[in-house]
């Protein structure tokens, strides 16, 4: 497999969307693109209301030299230099710089997903607001198999938290309705057949077969990612993910299909892992070169 950038197809989304000045493309194709940047700087450059959807999994700052539980060994917690807190302050400032990018690239009927536990989630809820965004749903993504709590001082943490908001609250916006309240969802043993979709979603951590190339330390399951692009977008929608991680909502994206994804990292090695996955799964001869 080749990454170089210049033996690449060229695609739809960089011509309608970026400017070529400052940032190039680490991997493009016809259906995606992925930066090696920093996410501001790359979000930067996206033109103005030109984004759909935007579901973004931010650094949970929550890397403190404590332990947890893994694989039923005691490991630590720390996930790396870049999950670590510079602080109240300067964690608000960040958290506000991109949701600010986001909010001026989103088209006006466009949505945002955010993910993340207690460590970060109330800034981001308190951002969201203070930046006129209208938060839609507080979904509780409830993890079955969670790891248990070795300290044994407090409750198990068994869940995450996703704020869904829209960029305009008077714009119409994407849902779905009769696909999340009839279609199967097997993953789930709490969404009961042909009703409502409730805002309490059970899903397994990742699978083994979701970590065959390697893994991120915060990855996300396929299923959680493929019911958020199913529910919020259309075909021909723009999904981009300003924290690539695994790509894993590249990934969904591509699965579903008639879509097209941006995905931001300032990782190398991560996006390279996103690549295999991407190749592993060949959606049809011409994507990969």
């Amino acid at each position: 497999m080749n990454i170089e950038i210049e033996k690449h197809k060229s695609s739809k989304i960089v011509e309608e969307n970026i400017n070529y000045t400052r940032i190039h493309p680490y991997f493009q194709s016809e259906n995606l693109i992925l930066y090696l940047n920093d996410c501001i700087e790359a979000m930067s450059q996206l033109q103005d209301d030109s984004i759909d959807m935007i579901f973004a999994d931010p650094p949970y700052l929550l890397s403190n030299d404590g332990v947890t539980c893994y694989a039923g060994k005691m490991v630590s917690v720390n996930k790396g230099d870049w999950d670590r807190s510079n602080g109240f302050d300067k964690d608000l400032m960040f958290q506000e710089s991109w949701l600010k990018q986001a909010k001026r690239i989103l088209k006006p009927e466009g949505t945002i997903w955010v993910s993340g536990t207690m460590h970060n989630i109330f800034q981001i809820g308190y951002l969201l607001q203070k930046l006129n965004y209208h938060i839609l749903n507080d979904i509780v993504w409830y993890k079955p198999n969670a790891a248990p709590n070795l300290a044994c001082t407090t409750f198990a943490h068994s869940h995450e938290t996703l704020i869904w908001a829209k960029k305009n609250k008077k714009a119409k916006h994407i849902f779905n309705y009769e696909m999340m309240k009839n279609g199967t969802f097997p993953e789930d043993k709490m969404k009961t057949q042909n009703k409502q979709m409730r805002s309490v979603w059970s899903i397994p951590t990742p699978m083994p077969d979701e970590k065959l190339f390697g893994k991120h330390p915060t990855q996300k399951p396929l299923a959680l990612l493929k019911r958020i692009v199913l529910a919020s977008t259309r075909d021909n929608s723009i999904i981009l993910d300003p924290f690539n991680g695994s790509g894993t909502t590249g990934l969904a994206t591509l699965l579903i299909g008639n879509r097209q994804y941006i995905g931001i990292d300032n990782n190398k090695d991560y996006l390279d892992l996103t690549i295999k996955r991407f190749n592993h799964y060949n959606f049809n001869h011409q994507l990969f070169v």
